[in-house]
């Protein structure tokens, strides 16, 4: 997470203790698998005690779960951003290519962020954090493209749209872990949306159905 200039020197310094830790953890996880690693080992790798550890994470698949939440608030802060007038599919492409960017804006992150993918695709517990955080951040694109497009809250529209875009990132991540980041991921999710366009762009959407009325 980067720091905000409105942090008080204070917060900065929680945060950098809290990203370092989380770059540990994820980093041994991946390397030794989820089962293998103590928090001992975590806490040692960042040089902080044990009780410093525990002042931020319950346990060490808390790592990974606040790791997935910071990665979804960087996918709507990014969606919020985009010009008012972008079609669905450019603002909803740029938002899902933070997290991709980030795997990939410097050759030494690759292969780490590589090992943390098949890290949480591999591992039934992550994976199953990883779906349920998912479903959050459906609901946040959703809400965010409602207001964006200041469309009817009952309309389909926006949580199909949430859907489709977050099916693309799922579709990347697995491709690019199953063929040992030989594939550009910023090109698989260029791809991906380039198919789904047509769709998140597509003719005018009906008026949302009236709500049912009390037999």
């Amino acid at each position: 997470m980067i720091p905000s200039p409105e942090l008080t020197l204070a917060e900065r310094k929680r945060l950098l203790v809290a990203n370092e830790l989380t770059e540990a953890a994820l980093q041994l996880l991946a390397l030794k698998g989820f089962d293998a690693v103590t928090v001992d080992e975590i806490v040692a790798a960042a040089g902080v005690s044990k009780r410093t550890f525990f002042r931020y994470f319950a346990s060490k698949e808390d790592v990974v779960v606040q790791f997935l939440a910071d990665m979804g608030a960087g996918i709507r802060a990014e969606l919020a951003a985009r010009p008012a007038g972008e079609p669905p599919s450019v603002a909803l492409r740029h938002a899902m290519r933070v997290p991709v960017d980030a795997c990939t804006d410097h050759p030494d992150h690759t292969e780490r962020a590589l090992r943390v993918v098949r890290l949480i695709l591999r591992t039934p517990a992550l994976h199953a954090r990883f779906l349920e955080r998912r479903l959050r951040w459906s609901d946040d694109l959703a809400a965010e493209l409602t207001h964006r497009l200041k469309l009817d809250p009952a309309d389909l529209y926006p949580r199909l749209a949430a859907g489709m875009a977050l099916t693309a990132f799922d579709a990347t991540l697995d491709r690019w872990s199953a063929e040992d980041g030989t594939d550009d991921p910023a090109e698989l999710i260029e791809r991906a949306f380039a198919l789904l366009a047509p769709a998140l762009d597509g003719p005018p959407r009906p008026a949302p159905l009236p709500a049912a009325t009390p037999s």
